[in-house]
């Protein structure tokens, strides 16, 4: 297993261009699993789930998880975040373990999870809409929450880009970011599974007792899923940006929560699928500030 902080890898290649062909080296995203342990604070704990994941900021991530599921709910939830090692052998950083304070309800038998949750779907068969009111969320107040001139929020997807170093280098990574209302990205995370990206940005909120996130919108590389919208509501944030498209479900999600939903975010322009009321539009008067200049 590589250490924690090591997210690409050089590896040999054979390159053909024009009908030739050269040796050369190439950086991969590193992709490796993470399994997600559980313990109460009396009593014996257990594994919740394994993610395929790139290396790094691996607390973030799990704390971002344990909210988004469900299984915390307040910073002061969390007694502990630690590595897991393997006998006396060496530290192996593939197993992260969550120790929870006193009165915190766990039922390991409820959230264990017989399925693998592979970086390109996230954790695969969630139940359904209802689920979210089971963990107690609602729907997000339109006042005191974030409100986005429409030319910034179609820049989010272009800033979020800037700031994706590992997929300069090797193309296989998302991103997922925490922007303000001035487009400023706060929080970036690239990794190989779209949903880990966000549990990371969401996680590192959370570590930072930062949530709910009322004053952040919710920056994704590729499409928005049901889970990502369920991610966002979970934490509090009121504004999802995507570059790519949505999925139905996760435009009835945003309707039913009240979450500004934007997609094809990409050219200076973007489709709006909800939430139409924190999108601030450009006014008469700041068109007439830059006057088209007639013909005489």
């Amino acid at each position: 297993m590589a250490g924690p902080s090591r997210t690409t890898q050089r590896i040999a290649v054979r390159r053909y261009r024009d009908g030739g062909s050269e040796r050369a080296r190439d950086a991969v995203s590193i992709e490796e699993p993470l399994e997600i342990r559980v313990r109460p604070h009396a009593g014996e704990g257990g594994s919740v789930a394994v993610t395929m994941r790139t290396p790094g900021e691996d607390f973030a991530l799990v704390a971002g998880f344990l909210l988004t599921e469900g299984i915390l709910s307040d910073r002061a939830d969390l007694a502990e975040l630690t590595y897991c090692r393997s006998g006396t052998g060496p530290q192996l950083y593939n197993v992260v373990e969550a120790r929870l304070h006193a009165g915190v309800a766990f039922d390991l038998d409820r959230l264990s999870r017989n399925v693998f949750t592979s970086s390109s779907c996230g954790v695969c068969g969630k139940g359904s809409l209802e689920a979210l009111d089971v963990s107690g969320c609602r729907s997000l107040p339109s006042e005191g929450t974030i409100r986005l001139p429409s030319d910034v929020l179609a820049e989010l997807p272009d800033a979020l880009r800037r700031r994706q170093s590992d997929f300069d280098r090797t193309g296989g990574l998302h991103a997922a970011g925490l922007a303000d209302a001035d487009g400023h990205l706060h929080v970036v995370h690239e990794d190989v599974g779209r949903h880990n990206a966000v549990d990371k940005a969401i996680g590192e909120a959370f570590l930072a007792g930062r949530l709910p996130l009322h004053d952040r919108a919710l920056v994704v590389s590729g499409r928005t899923s049901f889970e990502i919208l369920q991610k966002a509501v979970a934490a509090g944030v009121p504004a999802v940006v995507a570059v790519g498209a949505p999925t139905s479900l996760a435009v009835d999600l945003a309707e039913r929560f009240e979450v500004t939903l934007a997609g094809f975010t990409r050219g200076g322009g973007f489709n709006l699928y909800a939430g139409r009321e924190r999108v601030v539009e450009a006014t008469a008067s700041a068109a007439s500030s830059h006057p088209v200049a007639s013909e005489s």
